[in-house]
């Protein structure tokens, strides 16, 4: 009986104890099951917030494509725009690259005429001063250096087109109105044998060049020859009366010492002579 007693109260205590066990595995197990449940609160706060962060990346990233495709559009048509702004520059430019070989032409084409203008007026000059070095030597020289000086500014290109034919139209008047007027002058005068007289020289045009001295003794009349292929003057003082009286009248008209009248001067008193 005793051992019976001792067997019930082992079996007590070990039921006991077994259940305590129990009790103890239960309150962990629920202490596992808070914590999991904890966890898991924290799990789903986790996905709950990512679940939000993506959404907001999702209408960020549709609000960025929106954004993309605006901006896309409106840079595709600022590039057209701009490409519609460089094919107008390029016509533009096309066109002034036009105008400016178009103004290239005519200025080279107005160069051209320039030069040949210029070469024709140099070749007017030195016939000029051809004609004047063969002209009566009456203030020669410095008709002479006038178209010479002319012809070296024009070669050199000192003087403009304009200005070197408003020159050679000037010089080319000087000398039509020397071979048109009647001058007289009282001037030294070297005879051909040497001697120096006073005389006065009446000339008419560039065809009669005729003097005669101070005590009006001396005669002379200009007379060209060919020398040498070169045109010289001389004086010729072989002049008969009648050429003297001619002479002596026209002078006299001239410097109104007789009235106003016409004098018949011999062709044989010209510069290129005659038949007397």
């Amino acid at each position: 009986m005793k051992k019976k007693l001792i067997f019930v109260l082992m079996s007590a205590f070990l039921a006991v104890n077994a259940f305590a066990d129990y009790e103890s595995e239960i309150r962990d197990l629920k202490m596992q099951k808070e914590k999991l449940n904890s966890e898991i609160q924290t799990l789903n706060a986790k996905i709950s917030a990512t679940d939000s962060m993506l959404r907001a990346d999702v209408s960020r990233h549709k609000v960025l494509e929106q954004r993309y495709k605006a901006d896309s559009e409106r840079r595709r048509a600022e590039i057209d725009t701009l490409n519609a702004k460089i094919r107008k520059a390029a016509a533009s430019l096309q066109q002034e690259r036009n105008k400016q070989a178009r103004a290239k032409n005519r200025s080279e084409n107005v160069s051209a005429k320039r030069r040949a203008l210029r070469l024709e007026l140099a070749k007017i000059s030195k016939k000029l001063e051809s004609q004047i070095a063969q002209t009566l030597p009456w203030e020669r020289e410095s008709r002479l250096d006038r178209a010479k000086s002319l012809t070296r500014e024009i070669e050199s290109g000192n003087a403009s087109e304009e200005e070197a034919f408003s020159r050679l139209k000037s010089l080319l008047n000087e000398e039509i109105k020397f071979g048109d007027e009647v001058a007289v002058v009282n001037s030294p005068l070297t005879r051909k044998d040497g001697e120096i007289v006073n005389a006065t020289i009446l000339r008419i045009g560039n065809q009669w060049m005729v003097y005669v001295d101070e005590n009006g003794s001396v005669y002379g009349r200009l007379e060209r020859k060919i020398e040498n292929g070169n045109v010289v003057y001389e004086w010729n003082e072989n002049l008969n009366l009648e050429e003297r009286a001619a002479v002596k009248l026209a002078i006299d008209v001239k410097q109104a010492k007789k009235p106003p009248q016409i004098v018949n001067l011999p062709v044989c008193l010209s510069v290129v002579g005659g038949v007397r």
